[in-house]
C-alpha cells in the first residue's frame, strides 16, 4: 500500500506524499457471489468496500487490480434451477448478469469478472486438484458427520444446536447461521486438513486478518484439532460441478472450486504469470472459516503462499432485525438507487457501515445522514463559495498573505490545521480498513470549513475597504482549496459527486489524484496555478435534500 502523508513542504504548501511498501500490482478481490438468488444489499456492501480500496490505491499512484464474479456450482444452484424448471447453465447466466449489472450500476471499478463456469476456471481447478493429489493431500475415504446444505459447510457436533422447525419437530441447526443440518455418510475424496494446523498457526502469527476481532475468532478455531475435509460429492447427487479429474463419478466440493477463482484471475496455472496470488481478499464474516482456514490450507498444501491479508466485514440488519426473505425485510438495492442515487447509496453504506460490527439500515437514517453531510455540509459549502453573488467573476481568487487580520488568525490556523492533517488521517483509516472513519474525518473538515466561511463572512468583507476585500478574497481562496482537497479525497467513495465538485472548480484531470499534488500553496507564499483560473460551469445543487428526515 502507498503510505500517504499530508505534510507541509520545505516552503510550506500541503503536499500529498506517498511511499511504496509493495512491488507489482496490488490485487484486491471480492468474494465471488453465489447465484442461487439475486444480489442484495450485503453483496453491494462487499463490492463497495473492495471498490473504495481499489480506487484509493489508484488515487495514490499504485497500480491496482480488482476482481469479482459469481460462484455458480453446487447443490443449491442445482436445486434453485430445478425449482424454476431451468437448465442450470441458463439459470446461472441470468443471475450472474444481474450481479454484473448491479456492480456496473454502482460503479464498482472491477478489472476482472470471473465465473466458475468459465473454461479458464475449470482448467485452474483441475490443475490445482492434481497438485494436491501429487503432493499426497488427497485420499479417498468416508465422510460422516453434519452437513449444512444452505451454507455448503461441514460442521462438528459443537457447531450445531438443537432447535425446532415450523411444525414443532426437533431438528439440528448450525449454531452460527441457524440453517438446518443433516447427518451425512458418504464415500468422498478427503483433504488432509489435519496435517496443516501448524502451518496455519504460523501464517496466523503474521496477523493477516483485519479487523482484530476476527483474527481472535480464527485463533480460537485453531486451538482445536482440525478434522480432514471432504472435498468431493458423488455426481449422482451433485451433478452441477466440475468433475474430479481422475474420477468423473465425483464432482469437486463447491468451496474448493470457488476459492480457486482467486488463482484463476491471477492467471494460474500459466507459469509466465507466476508467482500467483492476490494481495488482499475482502469478505463477509459469514465466510470467514472458508477463507481463514480452508483457503490458506489449500494453498499451503499446493506449495503456494497463503493470502497476505483478509479484510472482513460484518452484516447489515433492517430495523434491528437480520434481513430475511421470509420476514420481508430485505432491502432492495435497486430501489435504494432510485430513491437516493448511486452515489447517495455508496456514501451511506461506506459512511454508516462499520466492518467491525453489524450495522442497521433504516430509510430514516439514510435520509438524515445524506441530508446532513451531502446536501447541507458539502453541497452547501460548494454552492456558497461558487455563487455568482459572492464570486461574480467566476474565477479562483488570489490569496494575499498580508491580508490576514489579527482577529482571524486563530480561525485561519484552525482550518489550515484541519486540512493539513486530513490526508494523513484518511490514509491511516484506509490502511486500517476503516473507510467509514475516513469519511467521518472528511466530513469533520468540511464542517470546519463551513464554520470558517461563516465566521469570516466574505460577503460582508467585500463591502468594506480594500484591506477587508483582500481578506475576503483570501477566505474564498482557502475555501475553494479546501473543497478541491475534499473532492479529491472523496473520489474513491463517491466518484460521481466528487467529479461534479472538481468540474465546478475547474480542476484539470492532471490535478485529480494525490500523487505529487499540492494544496494551499498560496497560503505559504508559493505559486498556485489555480489563482485567477476560471471556475467550471454551474452544476446546480450538488445533492438535493431528501424529504422525510424527521422522526
Amino acid at each position: 500500500m502507498w503510505q500517504l502523508l499530508g505534510r507541509v513542504s520545505q516552503r510550506g504548501a500541503v503536499q500529498c506524499m506517498y511511499h511504496r511498501a509493495v512491488r507489482g500490482a496490488h490485487h484486491l478481490t471480492t468474494p465471488i457471489f453465489y447465484v442461487n438468488a439475486a444480489p442484495h444489499l450485503g453483496h453491494v456492501y462487499s463490492a463497495l468496500l473492495a471498490d473504495v480500496q481499489h480506487r484509493y490505491s489508484a488515487l495514490c499512484g499504485l497500480e491496482a487490480k480488482l476482481s469479482t464474479g459469481t460462484d455458480e456450482h453446487g447443490i443449491k444452484v442445482q436445486q434453485a434451477a430445478a425449482a424454476l424448471g431451468l437448465d442450470p447453465s441458463d439459470f446461472c447466466n441470468a443471475v450472474s448478469q444481474q450481479f454484473r449489472t448491479m456492480f456496473d450500476t454502482m460503479a464498482v471499478s472491477y478489472t476482472d469478472f470471473v465465473r466458475t463456469t468459465e473454461r479458464r476456471h475449470a482448467r485452474a481447478v483441475c490443475h490445482f486438484w492434481k497438485e494436491l493429489e501429487e503432493k499426497g493431500y488427497i485420499y479417498k475415504g468416508v465422510y460422516e458427520g453434519w452437513y449444512c446444505t444452505s451454507d455448503e459447510a461441514f460442521l462438528s457436533q459443537d457447531q450445531t444446536a438443537e432447535n425446532r422447525d415450523k411444525e414443532g419437530n426437533r431438528i439440528r441447526v448450525s449454531a452460527e447461521s441457524g440453517h438446518q443440518v443433516h447427518w451425512m455418510s458418504e464415500e468422498n475424496y478427503m483433504f488432509r486438513l489435519s496435517q496443516l494446523r501448524p502451518k496455519l498457526l504460523e501464517w496466523l502469527s503474521t496477523e493477516p486478518i483485519h479487523p482484530a476481532p476476527f483474527l481472535r475468532i480464527v485463533r480460537q478455531w485453531l486451538e482445536e484439532e482440525l478434522p480432514d475435509l471432504s472435498v468431493s460429492r458423488q455426481r449422482n447427487r451433485v451433478s452441477w460441478g466440475i468433475p474430479v479429474p481422475s474420477d468423473s463419478s465425483h464432482t469437486i466440493y463447491v468451496w474448493l472450486d470457488a476459492l480457486i477463482n482467486y488463482l484463476t484471475v491471477a492467471g494460474y496455472p500459466d507459469q509466465n504469470l507466476a508467482p500467483w496470488g492476490p494481495s488482499t481478499h475482502l469478505l463477509g464474516k459469514d465466510i470467514l472459516r472458508f477463507h481463514a482456514i480452508y483457503w490458506p490450507a489449500f494453498l499451503l498444501a499446493a506449495g503456494l503462499p497463503p493470502p497476505k491479508k483478509l479484510l472482513v466485514h460484518s452484516h447489515w440488519t433492517s430495523n434491528g432485525v437480520k434481513m430475511s426473505k421470509s420476514l420481508q425485510n430485505v432491502v432492495d438495492p435497486t430501489e435504494c438507487i432510485r430513491q437516493y442515487t448511486r452515489d447517495g447509496l455508496r456514501y451511506f453504506l461506506l459512511r454508516h457501515g462499520s466492518p467491525e460490527r453489524d450495522c442497521d439500515f433504516t430509510h430514516l437514517t439514510v435520509r438524515k445522514l445524506l441530508n446532513s453531510e451531502l446536501a447541507d455540509a458539502l453541497g452547501g459549502l460548494l454552492n456558497r463559495c461558487t455563487a455568482s453573488t459572492i464570486n461574480p467573476g467566476q474565477r479562483w481568487p488570489y490569496y494575499q498573505c498580508r491580508s490576514v487580520p489579527t482577529a482571524a488568525h486563530d480561525d485561519l490556523q484552525r482550518v489550515l490545521g484541519s486540512v493539513q492533517e486530513l490526508p494523513r488521517l484518511v490514509e491511516q483509516y484506509m490502511t486500517r480498513f476503516q473507510p467509514n472513519k475516513a469519511l467521518e474525518a472528511i466530513d469533520g473538515s468540511v464542517r470546519t470549513s463551513n464554520a470558517f466561511f461563516q465566521s469570516q463572512a466574505p460577503w460582508k468583507l467585500f463591502k468594506g475597504d480594500e484591506k477587508d476585500k483582500a481578506w475576503g478574497q483570501s477566505v474564498l481562496y482557502i475555501t475553494l482549496e479546501s473543497l478541491r482537497l475534499y473532492a479529491t479525497l472523496l473520489q474513491p467513495a463517491v466518484p460521481g459527486l466528487a467529479k461534479t465538485i472538481l468540474d465546478r472548480l475547474g480542476v484539470p484531470n492532471v490535478y485529480r489524484n494525490l500523487k505529487g499534488n499540492y494544496f494551499f500553496a498560496a497560503t505559504f507564499g508559493e505559486n498556485c496555478s489555480f489563482q485567477g483560473h476560471p471556475l467550471g460551469p454551474e452544476c446546480g445543487l450538488l445533492y438535493p435534500r431528501l424529504e422525510g428526515d424527521k422522526e
